[in-house]
């Protein structure tokens, strides 16, 4: 580790909701990841609308009037920097996590699964049924990730990813 580098492990993220400054930097991280979802800002700031309508403009987090809303999206932040975010869309109860991603140089710090628990715990307090999500195959570390927060697999999709081609294992978790 380089002399001056803060020991990571010794960080703590905190997770608020996404804000429209977040939005480049949200892309940063996910253009640095290959296997993740690849979105445009416009994609991102829709998103973030959809999030909003029942948050007003606090970022704190609060399942006030959650079952309004039709996104969630949120950050993690280390020493005063986005590390990381989640982002779900929320149709007829179900939630479908479309988009998780950490910095590289933030992961295998726990950072993803406490993005992945304060998911959960907003959905636990709205009127959602189910939490959906689709993984790549191989992405080990997602699928072992998904398992340890309560998903099962529900089934698969054939060659649904693209770049390269491969299959997607799909999670649910119900109440």
């Amino acid at each position: 580790m380089p002399v001056n580098a803060t020991p990571i492990s010794n960080m703590s993220a905190r997770i608020r909701r996404a804000a429209p400054d977040d939005v480049p930097t949200i892309l940063a991280i996910e253009q640095a990841a290959p296997p993740a979802s690849h979105w445009t800002a416009k994609q991102y700031q829709s998103r973030l609308r959809s999030s909003d309508k029942s948050s007003g403009q606090s970022s704190e987090l609060s399942s006030e009037n959650s079952s309004v809303q039709n996104a969630c999206f949120l950050v993690a932040e280390c020493a005063g920097q986005v590390c990381g975010f989640i982002c779900a869309r929320i149709v007829a109860g179900e939630w479908e996590i479309e988009n998780v991603v950490v910095a590289e140089k933030f992961r295998r710090d726990g950072i993803a699964a406490k993005l992945m628990r304060s998911l959960i715990a907003q959905w636990e307090e709205s009127a959602g049924t189910a939490v959906l999500l689709e993984v790549r195959e191989s992405n080990a570390a997602a699928r072992a990730l998904y398992t340890k927060c309560g998903f099962h697999e529900a089934g698969r999709r054939r060659g649904y990813y693209r770049e390269p081609v491969e299959n997607a294992v799909l999670y649910a978790r119900h109440r």
